[in-house]
């Protein structure tokens, strides 16, 4: 849940434009994150523990 103004949640005050920068800052760190994990676990062997 969001937070709430009133009878309103915040999320529906943001404009346009608020939506599209979060959207777009959500993806960008989720690419760094997955960019994290692939070179953590680039040279593991699948179904091994790491060692």
């Amino acid at each position: 849940m969001t937070n709430r103004i009133g009878n309103k949640d915040i999320a529906q005050q943001r404009s346009k434009s608020e939506k599209a920068r979060i959207k777009a800052w959500n993806i960008a760190s989720e690419e760094l994150k997955k960019a994290i994990a692939r070179q953590k676990y680039r040279n593991a062997v699948k179904g091994q523990p790491p060692p």
